[in-house]
């Protein structure tokens, strides 16, 4: 355990971080999923918006890495645009 102030402060404010972030990057997991399994383009095309908003925060924020991100934004945008 630590034994100065500001490492204890360190350790609860990296704790709430991470609480944070592990949200995050599951509400985008989610809405990936949910992106993937819409049918219609017109719904598609307004959930894509929000996806890549959604991983470029991510990218920013280093909770994902920003290949990652340019690679998720990459193969969505193609599923996207191969529905009718």
């Amino acid at each position: 355990m630590a034994n100065h102030k500001s490492s204890l402060k360190r350790i609860r404010s990296n704790a709430a971080k991470r609480l944070r972030n592990r949200y995050q990057a599951k509400t985008t997991r989610n809405a990936i999923k949910k992106l993937r399994g819409t049918t219609t383009k017109v719904e598609a095309s307004e959930l894509l918006n929000k996806v890549i908003s959604m991983l470029d925060r991510l990218a920013k924020k280093n909770v994902i890495h920003k290949n990652k991100a340019s690679n998720n934004k990459s193969k969505l945008t193609k599923f996207v645009n191969t529905l009718k």
